[in-house]
């Protein structure tokens, strides 16, 4: 459990936030499958150590590390299960989401860093418009790694910190996923979108 804490305020705060930029995030990887309909919805907000992140994963799982360039200093993660790459892969390969066997490979990244690309993206742009300032990300860089090492998770994150926010999200892909995505991000960096959104309003 994270040593520091978020208020219940601070934490609606960035329930909103990841609500918003994750709906138009939904839009855009719906636009890359065929216009599939996608959702990605109801963030459960939880305060972590660093060290608890991959604790839900079994076998593999794709990191996707985001650094935001303009508007926000940081970075933040997003974990996703190793079957859902595969068959976001497929998709954007023209197929129809079944051809999910054998390991991921350098192929499967390539499209599915180029999904979260369009999909983080579209996040920045809506956290532009919520706080009230230009938000740009750097290119997605992808790994996929076995969950014992936790080690290379920890460290894609430069800063010392260990407390964390962990925003899990329902992950909806037509009828072929019905799973969950992790984001993950300092509590430093959730102070920050805190303050920023609601000074936008001053």
């Amino acid at each position: 459990m994270a040593e520091a804490t978020l208020t219940k305020e601070q934490q609606d705060t960035l329930g909103e936030i990841a609500n918003i930029s994750m709906g138009s995030s939904a839009t855009s990887l719906s636009a890359l499958l065929n216009n599939l309909k996608v959702d990605i919805t109801t963030p459960k907000i939880d305060l972590i150590r660093k060290s608890e992140a991959l604790d839900d994963y079994h076998n593999v799982c794709v990191l996707v590390h985001i650094n935001y360039v303009k508007g926000l200093s940081g970075s933040n993660v997003l974990i996703l299960k190793e079957n859902d790459v595969k068959i976001i892969a497929d998709l954007m390969m023209g197929g129809d989401g079944s051809n999910t066997a054998g390991e991921i490979g350098e192929i499967q990244l390539s499209a599915v860093s180029e999904a979260m690309n369009q999909m983080m993206g579209s996040a920045a742009s809506s956290m532009s418009q919520l706080l009230n300032r230009l938000v740009d990300i750097s290119p997605p860089k992808t790994d996929n790694i076995d969950v014992e090492s936790v080690k290379i998770f920890e460290k894609l994150f430069e800063s010392p910190e260990i407390d964390f926010v962990k925003i899990t999200f329902d992950l909806k892909i037509g009828n072929l996923i019905d799973s969950v995505m992790v984001q993950l991000y300092p509590i430093s960096f959730a102070l920050d979108m805190v303050h920023l959104f609601d000074k936008k309003d001053e």
